[in-house]
Order: C-alpha cells, then sequence, then structure tokens
C-alpha cells in the first residue's frame, strides 16, 4: 500500500512522513478514524514507508519495489504482525486466535482495506457472533514482541479496532507501551478510541483520521474505480466523505439511476401541485426497487442541504457542478430556515418507512403531498 493510493489525507500523509525523515517515529499510534475510512489503509502505508529498503531521505512514500515493500504489500512481510477480533467458526472450533486467521485476513484485506467489522465477521463465517481480541491474544502478543525483528528495521504490530480487546488483552498492551521492546512500532487502527482504557490514550500519538471532501472521493471513484462521473459525484454526496461506504455503494447501485434528476423533477412537482403527475412519479419511484428507494431519499437530504446553505451563502457550497448549480440556486428561494427543518423530517420518515418494508408508491405520494403544503411556506 502506498499513500499516493490512498485519496486525500494529505496532512496526515504529510506528518507520518515527516516524524520517518526527521527519525522521530513514536512507538505506539493510533489511527483514529469513522469504520469504512482510511485508518488502516494509512497504517499499511505507514508500515511500508518505515521499512523500505530503498527510499532515499526526502522520498515521501514507500518504492514498492524492494523486498520489503513487496511482502508488506502481500502482507506476509515476517515483521508485519497482526491482532484482530476473531471467534469460533467452523474451521477455527477453539481457541481462536488471530494467527489461526492470518490468510483469511490477507484475503479480506487485499480485496478492500475500508471494510469495517460486520464485513469481516461474515467473511470468516462467524454467523452472529460477535468479534473479540481474547486474553488468549494477549500471551501471543506477549511471546510475538519478545522476539527481535527478523529482516527489517522495526517490528511491526498492527492492532486493528482495540476497541473489542478483552480486559487482560488490553492491560497486556498497556504494559508493552509503557515499557516499549527495542525496535517495535505499535500501530492501533481505532473506529471507537472512546471505549478504551484512558492510560492507553495517554501512551500513544494520535493519528486522526478525516473524511475525504465530497471532491476528493468523486475524483477517486471516477479515476481509480471507474464509475461515471455523475454516478461518482452522487455517491460522494450520499456517503459523506467514508470511501468504505462509498465502494460498498458504489458496487450496490446501477450507473443509470439519476437521483439527481429524479430529486429535480420530484421537487417542482411538489412545487405545481399536480397531483395526477405525482401518481405517475410514485409508479417511477416504486419501479426503483428498495435499496434504491432508500439511497435516493437519502440522497435528496443531502442536496436539500446543500440548497438551504446555499440560500444562505453560495460560498458554503463549494464544488458545485455545473448541472445541478442552477436548480439550486433556483430552488434556493423555496427552502429556508422555516420549512427545511420540516422538509428534512418528511423526508426520514419516507426513509423509516420504506426501510421497514412499507408501501412505497403510497409513501411517495403522501410525502409529495406534505412537502408541496411546506414548499408554501417559504
Amino acid at each position: 500500500m502506498r499513500f499516493s493510493e490512498i485519496p486525500g489525507q494529505e496532512s496526515v500523509k504529510q506528518v507520518l512522513v515527516q516524524s520517518v525523515q526527521r527519525q522521530h517515529v513514536a512507538h505506539a499510534q493510533l489511527f483514529r478514524g469513522a469504520e469504512g475510512s482510511a485508518a488502516l489503509a494509512l497504517a499499511l502505508a505507514y508500515a511500508a514507508f518505515l521499512n523500505c529498503e530503498n527510499r532515499p531521505a526526502e522520498a515521501e512514500d514507500s518504492c514498492g519495489e524492494c523486498s520489503s515493500c513487496q511482502k508488506i504489500d502481500k502482507l506476509i512481510h515476517p515483521d508485519l504482525n497482526f491482532i484482530v477480533p476473531v471467534t469460533t467458526t467452523k474451521a477455527v472450533a477453539k481457541d481462536a486466535i488471530s494467527s489461526k486467521f492470518a490468510a483469511d485476513w490477507r484475503t479480506f484485506v487485499l480485496a478492500n482495506p475500508y471494510q469495517g467489522l460486520n464485513d469481516w465477521m461474515q467473511h470468516i463465517g462467524a454467523d452472529n457472533k460477535q468479534g473479540s481480541i481474547s486474553k488468549e491474544e494477549s500471551l501471543q502478543l506477549l511471546k510475538l514482541v519478545s522476539l527481535k525483528a527478523f529482516e527489517a528495521r522495526f517490528k511491526l504490530v498492527v492492532i486493528w479496532l482495540p476497541e473489542l480487546m478483552h480486559p487482560s488483552a488490553s492491560n497486556a498492551v498497556l504494559k508493552l507501551l509503557e515499557e516499549p521492546p527495542p525496535a517495535t512500532v505499535f500501530l492501533l487502527v481505532s473506529n471507537a478510541p472512546e471505549q478504551l482504557l484512558p492510560t492507553i490514550i495517554s501512551r500513544v500519538q494520535p493519528v486522526v483520521v478525516r473524511p475525504l471532501s465530497e471532491l476528493e472521493l468523486t475524483n477517486w471513484l471516477h479515476a481509480v474505480h471507474h464509475v461515471p462521473e455523475a454516478k461518482a459525484r452522487q455517491i460522494a454526496q450520499l456517503v459523506e466523505g467514508n470511501p468504505g461506504a462509498a465502494l460498498a455503494s458504489k458496487d450496490a447501485a446501477t450507473a443509470d439511476n439519476d437521483y439527481f434528476t429524479f430529486f429535480a423533477d420530484w421537487m417542482r412537482l411538489c412545487f405545481s401541485g399536480k397531483v395526477d403527475k405525482m401518481l405517475t412519479s410514485a409508479d417511477d419511484f416504486q419501479k426503483l426497487g428498495r435499496e434504491n428507494q432508500k439511497e435516493l431519499l437519502q440522497y435528496a437530504l443531502t442536496l436539500l442541504r446543500k440548497v438551504l446553505l446555499f440560500g444562505v451563502d453560495p460560498k458554503l457550497v463549494p464544488h458545485l457542478p455545473t448541472s445541478e448549480q442552477q436548480f439550486v440556486q433556483g430552488f434556493s428561494r423555496f427552502v429556508t430556515p422555516r420549512n427545511a427543518d420540516t422538509i428534512a423530517q418528511e423526508l426520514n420518515e419516507a426513509h423509516y418507512h420504506v426501510e421497514r418494508n412499507a408501501n412505497p408508491r403510497m409513501v411517495f405520494v403522501d410525502t409529495s403531498l406534505r412537502v408541496a403544503e411546506l414548499l408554501k411556506m417559504a
């Protein structure tokens, strides 16, 4: 994994690179970000950068060609170790620890480093069981770090989702952070750092992984994952800067659903109050299918927020596509602080009812009539 392969996060990358260039590598670092963020990807890119064998003094990324980089890229480097939440499965009926799932973990991460805990549990066939980092894992961890690095400058220990550690494992990690073994770097990757022991938090250097901008996510989906630009932009608006959610949405969505056009036409119908055309549009809404109906309503909420912000100050909505600008500008006269919250509440309730298998046609017509009334209150 190269830093260059990860979208955005330029300031974080710069801090990580400079820590190595200045030889100020903290022995324990906490990559904190939402599920689906680039936290794990950044930890892997940093691991490759730390042990790159051909890295010039001023380099800003690992070479990707040396033996160390190639082994880390395949997650088979003997000095790159992972501690992850696991549970008993059909394949591992007892004594579930991370090392027994090493092959599964490699397959999982190499396919997509932006996945979450539920994806991992499904990948290993955990059914409805909860994953955790057990007290038995703490014994393995102590044995692991007692060994010197085999061939790299640093022995690296990546702990994914440390908030799921058993108290015994937490105490073992705390002891290692208090008295770190030589040439060993701990990279904790957490979605909920507030659940960690305060004493652990106090002994790690935080690396805050923020959501991507809409433009960064759009460009990444379009350039790297070959999503059509219009669809990439719609996905970016939906997922609020989360690359994991963007990839999941990309795989689930169909490219021919133009949510912007549907929403714009829908709002024009509501404003005109033409009930007969609302009924026709309700048929079109029903044909979308439940998942796309939910996604359309989520998109509508996102675009509604942009419309409101544009009405307050157009500068609050940067990078607005030309194709949307005319509609947003015109619609902003009818979405004001007086009615925006109530319209958003109606769209939220429509999402709620669709999600719970209500008749989508009835939901659409009811929401349309309510929004039509609210637009008159601007």
